[in-house]
């Protein structure tokens, strides 16, 4: 295989497609996607039992912050439509509150579970096969589920809109089932709305995708050799310190001679100013 350099154009733009060879590679192909802005609009906010009891007594509530926590993904084939599929997805978000127990009081810091379900409809292609590997996690599964393709959700960082304190008419929970890594997230269980709870507006921007592992042929150029040297990282300061060049013209200061007379009269000093 010829030598190219790691900079040259077939590297950086393809402009030189004359590859060496060619492989075939597993790779995941996206066949559909689509990208969406939601207001997700007084979403109510349930809390544990310590949060709740402070929920309870407060006489105003500002939204400080909103947290994605974890999304959960399901992917079912879209009936009498061949290689659509629905994704539904359920969020999981931390509300940060500062809670007011009295008008100019100093506000307490709480923070609470919002859920929102979502569906789409994307095109994934139709695929009647199921994979299996030899890695360890690879274990008997329903080749129907195998045969499905992959979802992948991106969320930004939620944007905190809003939120306002309600009266709760009766006891709810959310509709959604709470995974056990968000209750271990919140350090407890979450309980259900009681007399009082807070409704939160945020903004949510999502892209989701449907792609499945399909074998492409793509030209190759040559290895990707790193042409960059590693830097050896270390906690001693001395170590750290040996390696600062010695500061020469701290010690010894420029002669006149030595001084591009067209800087002296940027320079701010000298008989140049004196003599304009």
């Amino acid at each position: 295989m010829p030598d190219i350099p790691l900079n040259s154009p077939a590297c950086e733009n393809g402009e030189n497609s004359n590859p060496a060879q060619s492989f075939c590679i597993d790779a995941d192909r996206v066949y559909d996607s689509c990208g969406d802005k939601d207001c997700l609009s007084e979403m109510r906010v349930f809390f544990t039992e310590a949060n709740q009891s402070v929920i309870n007594t407060a006489v105003s509530v500002r939204i400080r912050e909103a947290n994605i926590i974890n999304t959960v993904v399901n992917v079912e084939p879209v009936t009498y439509h061949c290689g659509f599929y629905s994704v539904d997805m359920t969020f999981y978000f931390e509300i940060v509150l500062d809670v007011f127990s009295s008008d100019g009081s100093t506000p307490t810091t709480v923070n609470g579970l919002s859920v929102f379900a979502k569906r789409v409809i994307l095109y994934g292609g139709s695929g009647n096969v199921a994979i299996f590997t030899s890695e360890p996690d690879s274990t008997c599964v329903d080749p129907d589920e195998q045969s499905l393709p992959i979802a992948k959700v991106q969320v930004a960082q939620p944007m905190a809109l809003t939120a306002c304190l309600t009266e709760c008419c009766s006891p709810c929970m959310p509709s959604a089932a709470i995974p056990e890594c968000v209750t271990t997230y919140f350090g407890g269980a979450i309980v259900p709305s009681q007399s009082r709870s807070v409704l939160a507006t945020i903004g949510v921007f999502t892209i989701v995708q449907l792609k499945r592992t399909v074998q492409m042929l793509i030209p190759a150029y040559d290895f990707c050799v790193p042409d960059k040297e590693c830097v050896t990282s270390t906690d001693n300061p001395c170590d750290m310190f040996s390696r600062v060049d010695f500061p020469v013209e701290q010690f010894f200061p420029p002669n006149l001679a030595d001084i591009d007379p067209d800087n002296i009269e940027t320079s701010g000093c000298g008989c140049a100013n004196q003599n304009s």
